[in-house]
């Protein structure tokens, strides 16, 4: 019997040390409960989300989701979308965003932003708001053997 696969593979490169630049680019978004910042309710979010993508019949061409860490009892999630959702809560993104793909377990997402911020500015840059991508969940993760996770971050 072959495993089920909920998230697609992810591929690192076009997402490492890139600068990306974004006009109005699309997302819904959805909230989640954090337990000083870890994520309570963050499946149900990502289900409530994946569901009026699938409802709505547009697509997500390059499925980034993104979590805004509000504050150490909430989270925004936001789930790119090619055109706008009738009904559902929407964030457009403009700038430039930086880049940088982690390997590993969350336990270690504060290392990365350490790493991170010190990338950036050896970039010559400066960060204005941070994002964390988590690219598959935890079981598809360990099926993978990879748990990448992207910080992208708005830049000056």
């Amino acid at each position: 019997m072959e495993e089920q696969i909920c998230c697609p593979k992810f591929n690192p490169a076009p997402w490492d040390g890139k600068v990306l630049e974004w006009k109005d680019k699309k997302f819904i978004k959805d909230r989640v409960f954090t337990f000083m910042h870890i994520p309570i309710n963050f499946g149900s979010a990502m289900t409530r989300l994946m569901k009026k993508l699938d409802d709505s019949g547009v697509k997500s061409s390059d499925l980034i989701v993104l979590s805004d860490h509000t504050s150490m009892w909430n989270m925004n999630v936001c789930l790119s979308v090619d055109e706008e959702i009738k009904g559902a809560e929407h964030v457009f993104l403009s700038g430039k965003y930086l880049s940088k793909v982690y390997d590993g377990d969350f336990k270690d997402t504060g290392k990365w932003m350490v790493d991170f911020e010190k990338y950036a500015k050896t970039e010559g840059r400066s960060i204005e708001k941070m994002y964390m991508w988590y690219t598959t969940c935890p079981k598809c993760a360990k099926k993978y053997g990879h748990n990448y996770v992207v910080i992208v971050a708005e830049i000056k």
